[in-house]
């Protein structure tokens, strides 16, 4: 089981944008600049991150995206599952048929209850995480180093 790409630049892109929301629309330019994430990459998401109506664009001059919901109410599950993102540990994909396609022949493996477990467990913990959540950690970690760069250069003077 492994997050890929897609689920780790949806969920950073979506950081950014809650973290700028109440300025105005986000364009995905400056989003793709500030996370070294391709523009083209980007659109991708957001359109199926629009779908599933968790952003919402914004046409014309000045336009971009906001969030469709407010940051708490939008789950680090929502963002992955929304641009397909497989949360699956089995090597089935859930069909328990580990020993063979054929699901009228293929059996369970021994460990396809653990695995389905973990699944259910990185749902849950997932859903639990909401992206303010994610915001705030951001904040307080720039608030944190703000502190430091502030003693180091009083320590200087």
């Amino acid at each position: 089981m492994r997050l890929t790409t897609k689920g780790r630049f949806a969920v950073t892109a979506m950081i950014d944008l809650a973290l700028r929301q109440g300025k105005g629309p986000v364009t995905l330019s400056g989003i793709s600049q500030r996370q070294a994430i391709s523009l083209s990459y980007l659109e991708q998401l957001f359109g199926k991150l629009r779908r599933h109506e968790i952003v919402e664009s914004i046409r014309g001059p000045g336009g971009g995206y906001s969030l469709a919901r407010r940051a708490d109410k939008v789950t680090v599950a929502d963002i992955i599952i929304a641009v397909d993102e497989p949360l699956d540990a089995t090597q089935c994909g859930g069909k328990e048929n580990c020993h063979g396609a054929d699901a009228a022949t293929g059996a369970r493996c021994m460990t396809h209850e653990l695995w389905a477990t973990l699944n259910e467990k990185m749902v849950d913990y997932l859903d639990s995480v909401s992206l303010q959540d994610l915001v705030d950690q951001q904040r307080q970690k720039h608030a944190e180093q703000a502190v430091v760069v502030m003693h180091r250069n009083a320590a200087v003077g």
